[in-house]
């Protein structure tokens, strides 16, 4: 039985012949007087120098990332990560899980992509090191990984990302009244003769890397955000265009079936005009999709060769739009009328004509090396080697005008000497110049199956489609892009790969939709800057008698006030 009262007393004990202090409570306990309670103080000079505000000197510090491997460990929490992948791909009796496996691979791509062997490198200089315990740096190895990886079919990780997906779209409450689409490529290091992948193939590489096996990755994108809707990876030898209706009939069937009751029945598919072909339109028309696409200027002449000061252009006046001009037709295209826009920018002018005057330069002195070449063959001054024909030299010619509209703006004659030596002369056709200028410059073609939209608001949508270049450009970036590295060689690591990508990009997005919600004008790469620079800094101090690990004590990095708002606008304020 206990009495309530408590008397507290300092209390010195004298061990070894050095005396401690103790603060204590004392009690009754069953009739008798008791010590309840007491804390540990050290000898008289700590007790000192804690009254005068001189606190114990750590032993050694150390500085872990913070902000952005917690933030992104929250925010896929948030989009149920590794529950979804665990119920998709149950966990063995021992160690991490799948779903840890591939949430981790996804934070790793959204903060400091590095390959499989690297990961508890990286890990272990993070925050997550103690928010995520149970991780060590045997079940980080590469091969744990790879173990893991393979458990996953590709259409099982297809199914992970769907039901992941379905769920972020529901509770964020995600529009899908306008979605983007696009293809891309990744080229990669796969060896010619590897044959246990299939899906790395030689094909046209948007990278200029057509010499490598490369890998095809297609994605529908929501225009709230920087937010992955529906993604596939494939064969890197097929061209976009017939990708094209094979994954949009499963992200049709995905939308009607999975993205809940309150979304768009029929949202506007916004794609380029890499896509375009009659069996594409057919396939649009048949899904009854709205859609605002654009079209090639050379299949499209007679609009294309109207003038840029023709009177049927009409100025925009909408904001963001007051260096654009349109006027609007309806015409046949692919089998059906349908509502075409003509547009002219200012800016893409002046971006095009700059290109051009770039491409012109470098061609001209491309052209007068070669004409000096042969005028030396002439003079003899050059006399060993091949000799050049009229033809070879034709032939250099075109290598040399092979940019977009050298071919018509420069004109080039080669004849023959009497003693047979071919001889080069060009010259700028300034006519071809201005026509080019007054036509085809700053121009683009939309055709939309939005007949009572505005001109402004079918180019508005077409602008979105800028989203879905981000999102590519972010990925391949060398320096902070989620693809690479990609050091696999077998279609299903490749497919499980493709998957934590472009989770990581939903982290990344679901992040940077929340900083704009709430006000914070960021770019994405502003928001991930500023997130990465806070660092945890935990100071250890020498072990204490009778406790059994060093006191450690946690601060972070000074806050700016950009920061200390994402640290709010993110709730990550809990673990500081």
């Amino acid at each position: 039985m206990f009495h309530t009262q408590t008397v507290e007393r300092l209390e010195a004990k004298k061990i070894k012949g050095h005396t401690y202090y103790y603060y204590s409570g004392w009690g009754w306990k069953n009739g008798k007087c008791r010590r309840l309670w007491q804390k540990y103080l050290g000898k008289l000079d700590k007790i000192v120098q804690a009254v005068q505000g001189r606190a114990p000197v750590p032993g050694h510090a150390e500085v872990f990332s913070w902000g952005l491997p917690v933030a992104l460990r929250n925010e896929a929490r948030r989009a149920q990560i590794m529950d979804c992948v665990n119920q998709l791909c149950p966990k063995r009796d021992q160690g991490l899980s799948p779903g840890d496996y591939i949430g981790l691979a996804a934070v790793n791509r959204a903060a400091h992509p590095v390959s499989k062997q690297a990961m508890w490198q990286w890990f272990s200089t993070t925050s997550l090191v103690r928010q995520w315990p149970e991780v060590t740096a045997d079940l980080l190895s590469s091969q744990r990984f790879w173990d893991h990886m393979d458990r996953i079919e590709p259409s099982t990780a297809q199914a992970i990302w769907q039901q992941i997906i379905t769920g972020v779209v529901q509770r964020e409450h995600i529009d899908l009244s306008r979605i983007c689409y696009d293809g891309t490529n990744f080229y990669t290091f796969i060896d010619t003769f590897n044959t246990q992948c299939q899906i790395a193939r030689r094909g046209k590489n948007k990278q200029g890397r057509s010499n490598l096996r490369q890998v095809s990755y297609a994605l529908f994108c929501s225009t709230d955000g920087h937010l992955p809707l529906f993604y596939d990876v494939y064969e890197g030898n097929c061209n976009d265009s017939k990708e094209f209706p094979r994954v949009l009939e499963k992200f049709q069937q995905w939308l009607k079936q999975h993205a809940g009751e309150g979304t768009v029945a029929q949202p506007t598919l916004v794609f380029d005009k890499g896509n375009n072909s009659e069996a594409n339109f057919e396939l649009i028309d048949s899904l009854k999709l709205n859609y605002v696409g654009s079209m090639k200027l050379d299949e499209h002449s007679d609009l294309a060769q109207v003038s840029n000061q023709d009177e049927r252009w009409r100025a925009c006046s909408s904001q963001g739009l007051t260096q654009t001009k349109a006027w609007r037709l309806t015409q046949e295209v692919y089998g059906k009328p349908r509502v075409v826009v003509v547009t002219y920018n200012e800016s893409l002018f002046q971006s095009q004509w700059a290109t051009v005057q770039s491409d012109v330069a470098h061609a001209a002195q491309q052209l007068a090396a070669l004409r000096q070449t042969l005028q030396n063959r002439i003079d003899g001054i050059v006399k060993g080697g091949q000799k050049p024909t009229v033809d070879t030299v034709r032939q250099k010619c075109r290598l040399i005008l092979h940019r977009q509209h050298l071919s018509q703006i420069i004109a080039t004659t080669v004849t023959e000497t009497s003693s047979g030596m071919p001889q080069l002369e060009y010259a700028l056709d300034e006519s071809a110049q201005q026509k080019l200028c007054d036509t085809l410059l700053g121009k683009t073609i939309l055709v939309t199956g939005h007949d009572q939209w505005t001109d402004e608001q079918v180019i508005r949508a077409y602008r979105s489609q800028f989203i879905i270049e981000e999102v590519f450009r972010e990925m391949k970036d060398r320096h902070t892009g989620c693809w690479w590295p990609m050091n696999h060689w077998t279609d299903s690591k490749i497919h499980v790969h493709g998957l934590y990508c472009t989770i990581a990009i939903l982290l990344r997005g679901l992040m940077w939709r929340r900083v704009r919600a709430a006000g914070l004008p960021l770019s994405m790469e502003q928001m991930l800057a500023e997130l990465d620079s806070i660092r945890e800094v935990l100071n250890v101090y020498a072990p204490q008698r009778g406790v059994p690990s060093s006191p450690q004590q946690s601060v972070l990095t000074k806050l700016s006030e950009v920061q200390s708002k994402l640290v709010e606008i993110l709730d990550l304020k809990k673990d500081i």
